[in-house]
């Protein structure tokens, strides 16, 4: 049998440490998975003998035979979402494992922010990357009253499919940052580059007004009102000679 929950994490220990059980559970956070296998059998797990600390974002607890695998971030659990792992592996009914599932995933597992991985521009690339700086600049001022803060402008040689992205700041982590792709540029001219800066100017605007990031009515709007087709789809294959 396996049953799994979005969203967990575990290292291995020597299920034949496990010998000892105690009258009640200890009133400190796990430390490992070790102690947190001994906690959940104080309160009444038995068909685990292995558990181990995961950090997959999608899958919070999983079992499979004798074998438990369960986000990190539960260590630090109250005992009542520990006990609520517990009925979750060992509930008789559908009803109880659905309650005990409720019970874990309300628990908010705190994750660092993935750190987004950064491709530099070119040292070859800079002087079109402080250009299409310029423009932004000067965009900002002519269709957006210049409230727009100023984000670095990457010029990518990996984007192959893209024509351009706006990157939104990351809690803790990077900054906002505009990418254009060099391909793009070099394929389809100035004109075409500067109108695809404009469209990721428009998803900054989306971003710094608390609007969500996509191709939706307000995108629409804004975009006809700068000046720009809403829909910024070109395929990216150089024009005939």
């Amino acid at each position: 049998m396996l049953r799994t929950l979005t969203s967990m994490f575990t290292r291995r220990r020597d299920p034949a440490q496990l010998t000892l059980d105690f009258a009640a559970p200890s009133a400190a956070a796990p430390t490992d998975a070790l102690e947190l296998l001994v906690r959940l059998r104080t309160l009444g797990l038995r068909r685990i003998d292995d558990c181990r600390l995961t950090r997959n974002r999608n899958v919070m607890v999983s079992f499979h035979g004798k074998s438990l695998r369960i986000h990190e971030g539960y260590l630090a659990a109250p005992i009542d979402v520990h006990e609520a792992i517990v009925r979750f592996i060992e509930g008789r009914t559908r009803a109880e494992r659905r309650a005990a599932r409720g019970k874990i995933v309300a628990f908010k597992v705190e994750t660092p922010p993935r750190a987004r991985r950064h491709e530099q521009t070119h040292p070859d690339d800079e002087p079109l990357a402080l250009k299409f700086g310029e423009w932004h600049e000067r965009f900002n001022e002519e269709h957006f009253g210049g409230a727009l803060k100023t984000v670095p402008v990457r010029v990518s040689r990996r984007m192959r499919s893209r024509l351009g992205h706006y990157s939104a700041a990351e809690p803790g982590g990077s900054g906002a940052e505009i990418a254009i792709s060099r391909r793009h540029l070099r394929r389809h001219g100035w004109h075409e580059a500067l109108e695809t800066l404009l469209h990721e100017m428009v998803h900054q605007w989306q971003d710094e007004n608390g609007l969500p990031i996509d191709h939706g009515r307000r995108f629409r709007d804004k975009a006809r009102a700068v000046g720009i087709e809403a829909a910024a789809k070109r395929a990216m294959t150089p024009k005939p000679s």
